[in-house]
């Protein structure tokens, strides 16, 4: 993950609120001939920003505009993509249709807010593009039955850097946002992914899903259980994103994967586990081996410890479980979350080499 940059932090605009923009200028363009430059949208909550244009085009029955996406300070990867809006004419009382172009993704699995053959087109984008198509064809006196279609060239190839691949959105990106603000370095994006990825398992029927802190751990779990890639929910750092949503939209079993670091802070208590939200309490850490019967100078070793690794080594060099305690704390953290839903956790903790070195089963 990006370090967020000090001081205060530029917002953004999301791929909706752009397609929303490149729509109004594109229709506008179709039925007076002019491209309104900037052009201006209200968001859901009230804004309206102006969107300078990148690109236009018209001929008979159509017209397109680009726009370039600005992320603002957010490490978003569709930051400078152009995202394109193409309008063509609809049979009559058709009202408004559309289509995934160039770089915008398909659906193809069930359990996401829109149905599988569906472009991946969210649904409030589809509502802000919906209403500023009726409100326009207000103005002008038109029937506003138009196929809007949006492209994003490159986005197959950026969507490779997404969860798409996995949620079952082939082809390219999706066209997200639900206020239309990028707010920076909230990871929404990233928690919306989670979110779906459980969608998608439940629609499935799976009964055993797994969120990883990184690769290696996910890589380890995956040839534990040989789990699809339907099943594997790319936790990260944000095991409370994950553990809330479970216990409104449970699965019968939860594997929480990671390195002994990131799940001593899971097991201390905290839910967020990036290295600028939380860190390891190494004070705990010698309780915990001084709970374990550690002699006192180990205790002391592990208080003045630089990292966790350190203190797990030492542990283990005076054969004390320390990963197995580590992750029976952290899968009590985990099942409070999950209190009431039928949700059962297991605990996996792995070293840098994908070596088992603690665990809580949780079946």
């Amino acid at each position: 993950m990006a370090r967020k940059p000090e001081g205060p932090l530029r917002r953004g605009w999301t791929t909706g609120a752009c397609a929303t923009a490149a729509t109004a200028a594109a229709y506008t363009a179709l039925l007076t001939g002019r491209f309104p430059d900037p052009v201006a949208i209200t968001l859901p909550r009230g804004e309206t920003p102006a969107f300078a244009l990148a690109l236009e085009g018209r001929g008979d029955g159509w017209a397109r505009a680009g726009i370039i996406k600005d992320a603002g300070d957010d490490p978003d990867v569709t930051h400078g993509a152009l995202v394109v809006s193409e309008v063509r004419r609809g049979p009559a009382g058709s009202g408004v249709a559309f289509k995934a172009g160039p770089g915008v993704g398909t659906v193809t699995l069930p359990g996401l807010p829109i149905p599988p053959g569906e472009p991946a087109i969210n649904p409030v984008p589809r509502r802000m593009m919906t209403e500023v198509v009726s409100a326009i064809a207000a103005e002008h006196g038109d029937p506003g039955d138009m196929v809007i279609e949006i492209s994003i060239p490159d986005g197959e190839r950026l969507a490779r850097k997404t969860w798409n691949p996995r949620l079952g959105i082939v082809g390219g990106l999706s066209v997200l946002g639900t206020t239309g603000v990028v707010v920076p370095f909230s990871c929404s994006a990233w928690i919306h992914s989670i979110h779906r990825g459980i969608d998608v398992a439940r629609a499935l029927g799976l009964p055993h899903v797994a969120g990883c802190t990184g690769s290696t751990s996910e890589a380890a779990v995956v040839a534990r259980y040989g789990l699809p890639d339907t099943a594997l929910l790319d936790m990260g750092d944000f095991a409370g994103g994950l553990l809330k949503y479970l216990k409104a939209h449970p699965i019968p079993r939860l594997t929480i994967g990671g390195g002994f670091g990131k799940l001593t802070k899971l097991a201390q208590g905290f839910l967020d586990l990036h290295s600028g939200r939380s860190e390891v309490d190494f004070d705990w850490l010698g309780d915990r081996l001084a709970e374990a019967g550690a002699p006192g100078g180990l205790v002391e070793q592990a208080r003045r410890a630089n990292t966790a690794k350190q203190v797990l080594d030492l542990a283990s060099g005076a054969g004390i479980a320390l990963a197995d305690f580590v992750a029976r704390r952290a899968q009590a953290t985990a099942q409070g979350v999950v209190e009431g839903s039928g949700v059962a956790v297991e605990i996996l903790v792995f070293d840098r080499q994908g070596g088992l070195v603690g665990a809580a089963d949780g079946w």
